[in-house]
């Protein structure tokens, strides 16, 4: 084994020890440390000081968690590569979570951002769909909602955009406690469904509480206290075991106020002094306040007014204390930044330093080499003028094979737009001035009951008739998408159909709205949502769906997911199959990609990603 494993092996030795001996642990991370110093492994000796920071956030001790994580900084900005660059964001939003769980809010947004923008700079979207997670909920602290649901649609468009069931899951989760807090019970309850989908017992304790204790507070605002009970008692049961003492104090008190709800006031009163002797030995206020709130109202019901008094108390000074420390974190901000920019210009000086001694070694490096690169950079072009030839020839291939599909679509599309014109303004006109002579001339005839009784069908039908030729003219060339565009005619269309009592459609956009499309992408798009939702109307049984326009950048993102039967997406690589020919042609000229996930009983959730 070399030493550089061996490092890596003494850290996850540690690691292990986490759960079943943190004395040891301990230990072992000194150790660790130790042997990664005198070998000068910095990556090794970074990712250890990261690991080691955890398990003393999971005790509770936040200063010593952030001094080993700037730590790990130092080291991880002396390593040129890709991996020391994801762990070194990973650890700025790793300092963001600390700084949450101490109340200093500012600070956590502007180290939660940092990471966001090294990971998405790098590539690395999966630890960007968790920081955008995690900055969800720094608004909810703050009560920004509407900010916390934009954060966790961000999260949930860039889970879509990765697959992976991990970021998909805590997306949800994300998004679920968005609508929570916005008090769309229906809409959360929809969303920890999809969450559901894609649950797995085996990721890390954070995502598998946060999960729990989401989950649990959906069923508590729908009335559902068992449930609520039961992933509260998970929470706490998953705390004790990896000794976490945040999840150990929420979920305690959170028991509590869910038997305050259940009337049963000793198994409160007893989870709520557990739970807020948990919170009084780490100092958490923001959830301290709402348990001294808990026990003010179960004394005050069980007629123990004086304790009612004394806990209520406790809650105002609290909840003040927290007010003050907001006003005192605002006060210093500019100087807390001036030190994080002083840091960042040592560290910079230091790394100055040592890339003026690279600079000889590369010198000399490059001079040895610089005859080989010459012949390979000549065998090089000519290799290189043969593939840009045949790459240009299939360029034009395909470019020949796009501009034949553009001119089949605008025929197609010009010659709907004529067919609704002539439809409206021909048929239609006829049809109208027909209804009116005979409304004409039933003024100017004797009839008896019974023609009378048979003109009014007429004119029945005739109204029917006029009503089905405006909606096919509609159907071939919405009015409302050349007027208002796309963001409109598509809520039109959502609303359209939830008002025939078909499905029941939730359109949501985001960034959209007022957004000028190119005419044809325009119209694709639309073509596609309306063969998506009519598949959903034909085979899915559904009875909701949930359609989603986002715009970030150049990036539009279209999600139409059913809570319906779902299928086998094998059935989709067949050559003809239940409509989606025509999807796919249509997404491949916008130069798209789609993502289609379908279980039995499960519904069906297809994602689509365009650049315009």
């Amino acid at each position: 084994m070399t030493d550089s494993n061996r490092a890596m092996s003494m850290m996850r030795l540690a690691v292990d020890y986490e759960v079943v001996d943190t004395a040891k642990a301990y230990d072992a991370y000194r150790e660790a440390i130790a042997f990664a110093t005198i070998k000068k492994f910095y990556y090794q000796l970074g990712r250890t000081y990261q690991n080691y920071a955890y398990l003393l956030k999971t005790a509770g001790n936040y200063t010593a968690s952030r001094e080993n994580l700037h730590k790990a900084i130092l080291n991880y900005k002396k390593v040129n590569t890709s991996k020391a660059r994801k762990w070194e964001a990973n650890a700025y939003g790793d300092i963001a979570n600390d700084l949450k769980n101490q109340n200093d809010i500012e600070q956590s947004i502007d180290y939660n951002l940092k990471s966001i923008s090294m990971l998405e700079e790098s590539g690395f979207k999966d630890e960007a769909t968790t920081r955008y997670c995690n900055l969800a909920s720094l608004f909810a602290d703050i009560r920004e909602f509407e900010k916390q649901k934009e954060y966790a649609y961000k999260a949930l468009v860039t889970a879509k955009s990765t697959g992976t069931r991990r970021s998909l899951h805590m997306a949800y989760v994300t998004v679920t406690h968005a609508y929570i807090m916005l008090q769309d019970y229906k809409l959360a309850k929809t969303y920890l469904d999809s969450a559901r989908m894609y649950f797995d017992k085996n990721v890390n304790i954070d995502l598998l509480l946060t999960y729990h204790l989401i989950a649990a507070q959906t069923y508590r605002v729908l009335e559902q206290f068992d449930s609520a009970f039961y992933y509260f008692a998970v929470c706490l049961e998953e705390s004790r075991q990896y000794n976490y003492a945040y999840g150990k104090a929420e979920s305690q008190l959170q028991m509590g106020a869910v038997s305050i709800l259940q009337k049963k006031y000793v198994e409160a009163e007893r989870y709520l002094l557990a739970g807020i002797k948990e919170a009084e030995a780490l100092h958490y206020f923001n959830i301290l306040d709402e348990g001294y709130k808990y026990m003010s109202d179960i004394y005050a019901v069980t007629g123990r007014y004086k304790l009612a008094y004394e806990y209520f108390q406790k809650y105002k000074e609290t909840n003040d204390s927290v007010v003050d420390m907001d006003s005192k974190k605002y006060v210093t901000s500019l100087e807390k930044k001036y030190e994080t920019e002083k840091k960042s210009r040592q560290i910079l000086q230091q790394e100055a330093q040592l890339q003026k001694g690279r600079t000889l070694n590369y010198i000399l490096f490059a001079s040895a080499v610089v005859m080989i690169v010459i012949i390979f950079l000549s065998y090089r072009a000519y290799r290189q003028k043969q593939k840009l030839q045949q790459q240009r020839i299939s360029e034009l291939e395909i470019e020949n094979q796009l501009a034949a599909a553009e001119a089949v679509m605008k025929g197609e599309e010009q010659e709907r737009t004529r067919l609704a014109k002539d439809l409206h303004d021909g048929l239609g006109g006829m049809l109208s001035g027909i209804k009116y002579s005979f409304k004409t001339m039933k003024e100017n005839l004797i009839m008896t009951p019974d023609n009378q009784q048979a003109f009014e069908r007429s004119i029945d039908m005739l109204d029917s008739s006029i009503k089905e030729m405006r909606r096919v003219a509609h159907n071939m060339m919405p009015e409302s998408l050349v007027k208002f565009g796309l963001d409109t005619a598509l809520r039109d269309f959502c609303n359209d159909i939830t008002k025939s009592g078909a499905v029941q459609i939730d359109y949501q956009s985001l960034g959209v709205a007022g957004e000028t499309f190119e005419q044809t992408t325009a119209i694709t798009i639309y073509r596609i949502v309306q063969e998506l939702l009519n598949n959903v109307l034909k085979h899915a049984a559904a009875k909701t769906a949930i359609v989603q326009v986002t715009k970030t950048d150049q990036q539009l993102a279209v999600t139409v997911e059913d809570d319906g039967a779902g299928f086998d997406t094998a059935v989709l690589k067949q050559p003809k199959g239940i409509g989606w020919e025509n999807i796919r042609h249509r997404v491949d000229f916008l130069k798209g990609k789609i993502d289609v996930h379908s279980q039995r009983d499960k519904g069906t959730s297809v994602y689509i990603e365009f650049t315009v």
